[in-house]
């Protein structure tokens, strides 16, 4: 062979060693020699940890280790071990990558419960970095710091705030029911002694004085320019309270101002005072009223025959017997209260001085009326005229003594008789008909243009007018002239349901004025009849006729527009057009029951007509 073919032949092998030499490498540093993570030390126990994947997969090696809170050392040992420099990173415990090291084992200590990612990096002696795949692991956290125990802590602590404030609320809750028991026996309490309190002042003082009283701190005085006064006293009582024993003379006087309070409470009459043996009460005060004389004498013939019965036992018993004294004159007074701190209703004027000296001036077991009280009541007792007779500082006076009940006023046993409290009724109806117009100017609404108490008093007067045309009896006028007084009432106080608010008023205040129930039952049955426009009865028919009686009137167009405003503001209504449809359709409809209404009609149908034809337009 010759020198050129031997130099070939030597290239061609020498080419040939590098071509295996370069293959086997390559089989050693790109596949066998590519450092992976060897073994995992956990607290010093070492775990096998080889996956042998090529470079180019694309699925990367992904290990979850799930530690112990106990077992939280671990140590992550890289192969080979020698010929490669490494940086390690650990996610969530590491801030920054470390530097280059030719050390393949990494430790980390103490870690905390977490989730973790380890990363390394390698180069070998060209220095081209190659990455390991990740490897991802987690350290639990002690059993009490676990989710499952975080959970529970939540549910537990929610438990326990729920049970506090449930016991919180509980504890309010009682603590308010406890204060409301506290407040309302309090409240109670304070009930209670107040209504000691009034009935006290009711004792002492007059309603509607005690009220003021109360409300103000002071009470005015007033004047009343009719009051009845009774005086009372027991003749010769300085010498019985020398020979008496002092505590059963004062249970005597006692026993007797006890029965006097009763009788002057039956007949509304105001209790003045006590001074000794002398008992003082007058009549038409607080409240005024038109029938204190007839009534003060009715108790004075109550306490003398009070007397006389006590005479007549003590006579059997052979004991002495006490015998009174009464005078009475009606007149002009001044009323109010007397004291700052021991208060003392009290009256005042020459009427007081008067009937004083008519009790001085009267006989033991009589009753001594002045003129004045006569002339008032003259139609209802019999009295025996003493004469002009001399009155200290006074003159000469005439006087009277009550010998009782007119006789056909009485019954066999001297009581008001039917006919006699008839009589006292038709004088209460002034002070009832007087009390009701006042309830309409000081409490009534001003929207209420046509139910006032202009309108009231007209009904009355048609009523009074009408009851005397058809010959109504007195029992059965009574009755009706009550209902015409408070039919309109109970606009006062609810519009829309009038009817009842009557008849309410009716259930309070007739019986306060002496009336029977029965008087209450026909009066509210007068005016829930005309409400329902059901008249049964003349009386009935009588009130209907007097209740729409402007409907015959000069001015009914006059008191229709003060109607339709009335209704207009009360929301009645929609408008002038439909009321004066209804009107007309009223006129049309509407006839008045009596003959006597029928003819005091000033202007017929046909004129009330046109006119609200014309109003219409």
């Amino acid at each position: 062979m010759s020198y050129t073919g031997r130099l070939i032949l030597f290239c061609r092998l020498f080419l040939l060693s590098l071509l295996i030499e370069s293959t086997v490498v390559f089989c050693s540093y790109g596949q066998d020699s590519i450092p992976l993570v060897k073994s995992i030390i956990i607290k010093y126990d070492t775990v096998n940890y080889i996956e042998k994947l090529l470079p180019q997969t694309d699925i990367p090696v992904k290990d979850r280790f799930i530690l112990d809170h106990r077992n939280n050392n671990i140590g992550f040992e890289l192969a080979p071990d020698s010929g490669f420099e490494y940086q390690y990173f650990l996610k969530g415990f590491d801030r920054v990558w470390t530097g280059w090291r030719s050390m393949s084992l990494k430790e980390y200590t103490n870690l905390p419960a977490g989730r973790y990612t380890f990363s390394a990096r390698f180069r070998g002696d060209d220095n081209k970095p190659g990455t390991i795949p990740d490897i991802v692991f987690r350290v639990l956290p002690e059993w009490y710091l676990s989710p499952a125990a975080i959970i529970i802590y939540i549910l537990l602590a929610a438990i326990l705030i729920k049970l506090t404030f449930d016991q919180l609320r509980l504890s309010f809750v009682r603590s308010q029911y406890s204060l409301e028991q506290i407040i309302n026996k309090r409240t109670e309490d304070l009930i209670i002694e107040k209504e000691k309190t009034e009935a006290l002042l009711a004792n002492v003082l007059p309603k509607n004085t005690a009220d003021e009283l109360m409300a103000k701190g002071k009470a005015t005085k007033m004047k009343y320019n009719f009051v009845t006064v009774l005086f009372s006293d027991i003749q010769g009582f300085t010498t019985i309270a020398e020979e008496m024993n002092p505590e059963i003379l004062i249970d005597e006087l006692d026993k007797f101002f006890f029965y006097f309070d009763s009788v002057v409470e039956k007949y509304r009459i105001e209790k003045i005072k006590t001074i000794g043996d002398a008992y003082m009460c007058a009549g038409g005060i607080p409240e005024k009223n038109r029938t204190n004389p007839v009534e003060v004498i009715l108790a004075a013939l109550e306490m003398m025959a009070y007397m006389n019965r006590i005479k007549e036992t003590t006579e059997i018993e052979g004991m002495k017997y006490w015998d009174i004294r009464i005078g009475i004159h009606t007149g002009t007074v001044v009323a109010g209260v007397v004291g700052q701190k021991k208060l003392s209703y009290d009256i005042w004027g020459d009427t007081v001085n008067t009937a004083s000296r008519m009790e001085s001036s009267g006989d033991g077991g009589k009753i001594n009326i002045s003129g004045t009280t006569h002339e008032f009541v003259k139609e209802f007792f019999t009295c025996q005229y003493r004469g002009k007779m001399p009155v200290k500082y006074k003159g000469e006076l005439e006087m009277y003594f009550v010998e009782g009940i007119a006789p056909d006023l009485s019954n066999e046993d001297g009581s008001p008789n039917k006919l006699f409290i008839i009589r006292m009724q038709r004088i209460k109806l002034l002070d009832i008909e007087e009390m009701v117009i006042k309830l309409f100017d000081d409490e009534a609404s001003p929207n209420l243009y046509f139910h006032n108490s202009g309108l009231v008093k007209n009904i009355c007067n048609q009523v009074e007018i009408l009851s005397s045309a058809e010959r109504l009896s007195d029992e059965e006028f009574i009755n009706l002239k009550l209902a015409s007084v408070f039919l309109l009432s109970g606009y006062i106080y609810d519009y829309d349901k009038p009817m009842e608010e009557s008849t309410r008023l009716v259930e309070e205040i007739l019986p306060a004025y002496g009336f029977e129930r029965e008087n209450v039952t026909a009066v509210s049955r007068i005016i829930k009849n005309l409400h329902s426009n059901n008249p049964e009865s003349l009386s009935d028919k009588i009130l209907h006729d007097a209740r729409y009686d402007y409907l015959g009137r000069v001015d009914f167009i006059f008191l229709t527009d003060k109607l339709l405003r009335e209704s207009t503001e009360y929301g009645s209504h929609p408008g002038r057009a439909t009321w004066v449809d209804n009107q007309l359709r009223l006129l049309n409809e509407h006839d008045f029951y009596t003959a006597s209404a029928r003819i005091m009609r000033s202007v017929s149908v046909a004129e009330q007509i046109d006119a609200l034809k014309v109003y219409k337009d």
